[in-house]
């Protein structure tokens, strides 16, 4: 008798890591670039020094990883969101589809950008 491999402990992991990552950070670049430069405690930056920074190795990973993970936290809260929200179960494998495509998509995506410019 085969059974069904389940894969969620993998999308809840990039979970955990999304919202980790997003809840340390994302309020930092608010703060910064959002509050603290608009207002004139920090000197803003020129476009020139922050493409200059983040050509760095560290930076780019770091830009990845903040991106990309924060995708996969979107992707499974969503899914879950539909499922428990809306009662949408019967539609599973395409919420599945949908949801962790757009993620790995914009992984993708995100890896070109990040690591090609």
């Amino acid at each position: 008798m085969k059974t069904k491999k389940n894969n969620d402990p993998f999308w809840w992991t990039l979970f955990g890591a999304g919202g980790t990552l997003s809840a340390f950070f994302i309020p930092i670049h608010v703060l910064l670039f959002g509050i603290l430069i608009p207002i004139g405690i920090f000197h803003a930056p020129t476009y020139g020094d922050l493409l200059e920074l983040s050509r760095h190795p560290i930076a780019r990973l770091y830009l990845f990883a903040l991106i990309s993970l924060s995708m996969f936290h979107w992707a499974h809260r969503f899914r879950y969101t539909l499922y428990d929200g809306l009662q949408l179960k019967h539609l599973e494998q395409l919420i599945v589809v949908f949801c962790y495509g757009s993620a790995i998509l914009g992984t993708i995506i995100t890896a070109f950008l990040v690591f090609t410019i």
